[in-house]
Formats: structure tokens, sequence, C-alpha cells
């Protein structure tokens, strides 16, 4: 992330919508809009490009959706974070931008506090998404995703002993306060926890975990 400004690309089909998140951005003396999208292939070609701290990403557009735009950014160009914008709150959308990589959704009709706050908070590194949200869309969505018949993921060997337990404890919704009272463990031995997890794992945030947590069966 830039020192001074958080640099956005904005990704709509409406000109109207774009110009308006433009004129919210713009006013705020730590954000600048380097770009503007206006389909899913023409914002992974601009994020290629342009490098931006994080990415506003609609999902209903022309040529390639937004999910699909996300799953080609996150793989292509990692450093940039994607805040997908969608209409209903929990729906298949939002569920599809997490696990193509995008660090949180917001709807439409968000107030423009609130989407700057996520902004901030993405441009920071955090995942806007709780665990236990991503956790109850997991449920409702849980037959689409595929599942390991083994009874240990091989993606998992990597962890030791206690990251297979802190692993799990994300995987079920905790959070770190919630983790360190179950393992009895400070907070600050949990956040070293995670911090290696995701790591290891390749896992861009706590959201990224819960979902290979479920591909993997172990909840």
């Amino acid at each position: 992330m830039s020192e001074e400004q958080i640099r956005v690309l904005l990704v709509d089909d409406h000109e109207l919508i774009r110009r308006g998140m433009r004129m919210v951005l713009d006013a705020e003396d730590d954000m600048r809009v380097v770009g503007e999208a206006a389909s899913g292939a023409e914002a992974v070609h601009m994020a290629e490009d342009l490098q931006p701290d994080v990415i506003l990403m609609d999902i209903r557009m022309p040529e390639m959706d937004g999910i699909e735009a996300t799953r080609r950014i996150v793989r292509g160009t990692p450093s940039s974070r994607v805040l997908v914008l969608t209409t209903f709150d929990l729906d298949e959308y939002a569920f599809g931008s997490l696990r193509a990589g995008a660090s949180g959704f917001l709807l439409k009709n968000t107030p423009p506090a609130q989407l700057l706050a996520a902004i901030r908070s993405i441009a920071a590194g955090d995942a806007l998404v709780s665990p236990r949200v991503t956790r109850a869309m997991l449920d409702l969505f849980a037959t689409r995703l595929p599942r390991q018949t083994e009874t240990v993921d091989p993606r998992l060997d990597v962890l030791t002993e206690r990251e297979r337990e802190v692993f799990l404890a994300i995987a079920k919704g905790f959070n770190n306060t919630e983790i360190g009272e179950s393992l009895f463990v400070s907070e600050s031995t949990v956040k070293t926890h995670v911090g290696r997890i995701l790591q290891k794992l390749d896992l861009r945030d706590r959201v990224q975990a819960v979902i290979l947590a479920y591909e993997a069966g172990l909840v």
C-alpha cells in the first residue's frame, strides 16, 4: 500500500455508479482513484498495469463477470485486494467472490462512511468478512464445495499439531480471543500461529482459511 494514499481501481459497467464512487473517494485525503474499468476483462488488465491497493469490483458485467475477474486478479496481481459490491447480502454472488479470493463484500447501498472504512480495512490487510459470517455462507452453499475424501488433506501437512488446532478453530469461526481461551494460550500467541498458518498455506486471510477447511472436509 502507498505510504500516503490508498490507490483504488473502480470496476462497474455503469458510468454513473463509478462517477459517484469517485466523488466519494477523491474527497478523502488518504485515497486516490487511479483508474476505472467497465468490464471484468478490462479490470484484469488495468489491475496488472496499475497495481492498485484496493479494487472495488461489481459482479454482473459484460465480457467477464466480477467473480472471474477477481479470480484472475488474485492469481495475477496478488498485491491488490478486491472488495466486491453486490446487490444481495449472503447471495451466491458474494459466496462466489469469496471463493475466488475477494477480501470482502458490501451491498451497493452501503453508506459512504462504511464504504470508506471498508477500503481502509482491506488496504491494511484485514478481511472485511468475519470467519463466522463466512462459515454461515459455506453452510448455506456447502453442496457446491468440492470435498476431500481422505482423512487428512495433504495441503495441511505443513502445519504443526498446534497450528492444526488453531486452523480448525478458525474454521469454526472463532476469533483470536476465543481461540486463546479454548487452547489456554495468550491472544498474542494465537496471532503468531494465525500468521504462520496463513503463510504456510499461502492464504490471503482468515476467510480463505475457512474455505480451505471446508474443502478439506474438516468442517
